[in-house]
């Protein structure tokens, strides 16, 4: 009796073993039919692709250690599958908004999976990402935004000089002085340790005209301090004949007419067009000299000063003079 109980306990145990393999094998194979679906559709449809080994992964976290190899597999080609996905976003110039996800979808993949390589891609692409963003947003004057990207921008990659110029920009256009000097300096340190001439120059003279525009106007408001301060911000920066013009302009209006006088000649020197462009140095170049009582040089320079916009000024100017 005892023998007839335990052979048919041993028969019912082979079985439920038997259909256990059966069963296991079927649940095998579902997972390489999903694997199976995502490799014949990877190099053609990146989404679908990603469906079908998400779903073999799932499949075979039910099945366990039979599936493994297939998992790890899936695991492997995924983060390259989700980056070609961002790639794609970019070369079908989708809007930067939609790249940028699909950049930070690939790196989070690439992350949890461990992928370095994926990571680099992925980092890459949403570098890409965050300066078109920030094209947009400077487009649209969301100025804050755009400075908030290029924040993101650069916690992913300090080197990147574009998002530096970048930053330099908005603060230009929000008129933030201090904060665009720093960023501008930055920016002009960095392009000059990698011997880019070339930007090193297009920043400093963008930064020159930044503050001598500055300068003008303060100077035209008759608020002479903060005017010589903005444009001797400029000449940090290099000299051109306008900045010595303006120099020249605001140093006669607080009456040091020696300053006035130098940097009137300054400006005059480099000033190689014909008589009208030179109309303006000759009249602050006048206005020293009439302010040191050099009555000779200031009619002789008048003179040479009436054209244009300071013809009549230069005639009253020589009347009152009396000049010969």
């Amino acid at each position: 009796m005892k023998n007839r109980l335990s052979t048919r306990v041993f028969g019912l145990m082979a079985l439920f073993a038997f259909y256990g393999f059966i069963l296991q094998a079927q649940e095998r194979n579902d997972v390489i039919k999903a694997y199976n679906e995502g490799a014949k559709v990877m190099q053609t449809d990146f989404p679908a692709a990603i469906k079908a080994f998400e779903n073999a992964i799932t499949l075979a976290n039910k099945v366990g250690e039979t599936a493994k190899d297939l998992k790890q597999n899936a695991e492997k080609v995924l983060p390259g599958l989700y980056v070609k996905v961002a790639l794609s976003a970019v070369n079908e110039k989708k809007p930067a908004q939609e790249v940028v996800q699909a950049a930070k979808t690939a790196l989070q993949v690439s992350e949890k999976l461990n992928n370095a390589t994926g990571k680099e891609n992925a980092n890459r692409i949403l570098v890409q990402g965050y300066n078109s963003l920030t094209a947009e947003l400077f487009g649209k004057k969301d100025y804050d935004n755009a400075l908030k990207t290029t924040d993101s921008l650069l916690s992913i990659n300090p080197e990147f000089v574009s998002a530096i110029n970048n930053r330099a920009l908005i603060y230009r256009a929000q008129g933030n002085s201090d904060a665009f000097e720093k960023t501008v300096d930055t920016y002009i340190e960095k392009v000059k340790k990698s011997n880019d001439t070339v930007k090193a120059k297009q920043a400093s003279t963008m930064a020159l005209e930044y503050f001598r525009a500055a300068g003008s106007k303060a100077s035209q408001a008759n608020n002479l301090p903060d005017a010589l301060s903005l444009l001797n911000r400029a000449a940090k920066y290099g000299n051109d004949k306008d900045l010595f013009y303006y120099f020249s302009d605001v140093y006669n209006k607080q009456k040091n007419f020696d300053k006035g006088l130098e940097f009137g000649q300054k400006g005059l020197a480099m000033e190689t067009g014909q008589p009208e462009a030179k109309a303006k140095f000759y009249f602050q170049i006048a206005t020293a000299q009439f302010g040191k009582g050099q009555t000779a040089e200031a009619c002789a320079s008048y003179k040479n000063a009436m054209f244009g916009a300071f013809a009549e000024a230069s005639k009253v100017q020589i009347g009152n003079l009396k000049c010969k």
